[in-house]
């Protein structure tokens, strides 16, 4: 709602006005669901996760102290729903074997460069659903390896070994789209 700060809108999200909650909505839904793709397998995944954030950020907002930026405290709380959204799921996961990726050697280190956003958040949506979690929660969120442990209920050695298989299982997948393109260009 243009010309609203950030203590009206949560003064109305805490009414319960739906003007206000989607205002708040439409102020950080988008950054909300690129976070959200990141952790689920699919983008309709991903929509469950950001609706049950969103839903979870009006059921709470009164836990907003204003310390800190209000987006900030929207993000840990959909992350949370991601996080949870995983734990609920975690043993309906159909698990890839590692043996079952594309397996190519890595040819050019300046694959990266070529390669758009959509098509790194699609290889990371290919890893198996461990391995997306521990990548993402490590590389982007910032999580030590204990924190992740935690947060996943697992060791640090398999939060690491993860970790380390996701590392290879997206070079792998880089290094095979930097093959196909150059197959394609000839």
């Amino acid at each position: 709602m243009p010309g609203m700060d950030e203590s009206e809108l949560i003064a109305g999200c805490l009414k319960g006005s739906k003007r206000h909650q989607k205002a708040l909505y439409d102020l950080f839904s988008g950054r909300m669901m690129g976070l959200c793709m990141r952790y689920a397998a699919s983008e309709e995944e991903a929509e469950d996760i950001l609706q049950e954030g969103f839903v979870t950020v009006f059921r709470k907002i009164d836990t907003y102290q204003g310390t800190g930026e209000l987006g900030a405290w929207v993000r840990k709380v959909v992350l949370n729903a991601a996080l949870m959204n995983y734990r609920r799921n975690k043993k309906h996961r159909f698990q890839v074997d590692i043996d079952e990726v594309v397996h190519q050697p890595a040819t050019d280190d300046n694959i990266f460069q070529q390669l758009s956003a959509r098509d790194l958040l699609a290889m990371v949506q290919l890893l198996p659903a461990r391995c997306r979690m521990v990548f993402n929660l490590y590389a982007v969120e910032g999580y030590n390896h204990r924190e992740i442990g935690e947060q996943l209920e697992i060791s640090v050695g398999t939060s690491k070994s993860q970790f380390s298989r996701a590392r290879h299982l997206l070079k792998e997948m880089i290094a095979h789209e930097s093959n196909r393109v150059r197959g394609n260009t000839r």
